[in-house]
């Protein structure tokens, strides 16, 4: 059978990203940390140091600087922003101020804080690439992937040589399904870099999006001999080669991808989306099961627990797989809803009824007019 299956997918909703820092690896997320100085520097120190001597600075604005650097050298990154702002207030004239505060709350994983912070310093400096790169990137990480690809656009009209903003761009297109203009980033990349392993595994998983799967494996095989220990391109090259239907290689090579990366739950999600568009759900929930105990946070792997074992009717693990959902995705309506559903298949109305308003209000919300309609059905019946 021919299986219809995104590369990296996690429940065949997520596309290609970087994950190890969000650089290196593939997984969920978007691409490079958000550097305010240098973007190939693997010392993010740049962020600040251009900061600490600026121009005809007084006593106070020094003190500070050194205060900010001393607490980011120490780990207090959220005690530095608070110091930075204090400087950027004695001098709001400084973009690497603001360069140095988007790159701590980047840090922090405050992105709409980050992306604020650079608006400001690309508002002073404009002709700065790298800090529309990191703008880029923290809109990124919003899933605001039109406003992420049109900073990596303008990062690269600034430094054509900015191989992380062509990765970049690559990926926000790629997620906005233009694959024609990520399959152009991502050759930029190794026109600049021949040997550059996520070109070439980044271009084979766009052929996979675009079913093209003999390029796929092609691309993947060079990526994989340029880095034979990287088990996303192993994972990728799975599916590519099940998809060409080559069944034993292709579950040779998600084998290895798990043997390679045994604490990436991501490879064990991904191998049971195959098992169950296989029609094997035994092995599928067996390994969604291993994601989930190699990384007990990663939401898409319990959401597939909680729907496999809702349409078994085993309603106990339905509700122990979708209550850890919700503490992980207070916001997500679905896992409000089905967890609703699992108490009711277990006679607990009071608490399924809880459970199915506070998915009804995050449905309206978001607008959703079928969530809200089956919501509403599913209370009626209660």
């Amino acid at each position: 059978m021919t299986l219809s299956l995104l590369p990296l997918t996690v429940s065949k909703k997520a596309l290609l990203s970087i994950s190890l820092l969000m650089v290196g690896g593939l997984a969920f997320g978007v691409p490079a940390p958000a550097r305010a100085q240098s973007v190939r520097d693997p010392q993010p120190i740049n962020a600040w140091q251009v900061a600490q001597n600026p121009p005809n600075t007084d006593d106070r604005l020094a003190e500070l600087l050194q205060q900010g650097r001393d607490l980011v050298d120490s780990g207090n990154l959220a005690e530095a922003v608070a110091i930075y702002q204090q400087a950027a207030s004695l001098e709001p004239s400084n973009a690497r101020i603001f360069s140095a505060i988007g790159f701590l709350e980047a840090r922090q994983s405050n992105y709409q804080a980050a992306v604020e912070a650079y608006q400001q310093a690309i508002a002073l400096e404009n002709d700065n690439a790298d800090f529309y790169y990191a703008l880029g990137y923290s809109r990124a990480n919003l899933q605001d992937y039109a406003g992420a690809a049109e900073a990596y656009r303008r990062s690269i009209q600034l430094n054509r040589d900015n191989v992380e903003a062509h990765v970049g761009l690559g990926v926000v297109l790629a997620r906005q399904e233009d694959y024609a203009g990520a399959l152009e980033a991502y050759r930029e990349v190794l026109r600049q870099r021949p040997n550059d392993v996520q070109g070439h595994e980044f271009i084979g998983a766009v052929y996979i999006q675009q079913g093209q799967y003999e390029l796929a494996a092609n691309s993947l095989r060079e990526a994989a001999r340029l880095a034979p220990r990287r088990g996303s391109i192993q994972l990728n090259l799975g599916v590519a080669l099940l998809n060409l239907g080559d069944t034993q290689a292709g579950m040779q090579a998600l084998q290895r991808a798990a043997e390679l990366e045994p604490r990436n739950g991501l490879i064990f999600l991904q191998i049971g989306d195959i098992y169950r568009a296989q029609g094997d759900e035994a092995a599928a929930l067996q390994q969604y099961r291993r994601a989930v105990s190699v990384q007990p946070n990663l939401r898409e792997a319990h959401a597939l627990l909680g729907q496999i074992y809702l349409e078994r009717e085993e309603y106990v693990q339905a509700i122990v797989s979708y209550r850890e959902l919700v503490r992980l995705a207070p916001e997500n309506a679905d896992a409000h809803y089905y967890l609703g559903l699992a108490l009711k298949g277990r006679r607990r109305n009071s608490e399924a009824i809880s459970s199915l308003q506070t998915a009804l209000g995050l449905y309206q919300q978001q607008d959703n007019a079928e969530g809200i309609a089956r919501t509403e059905e599913a209370l009626d019946a209660l």
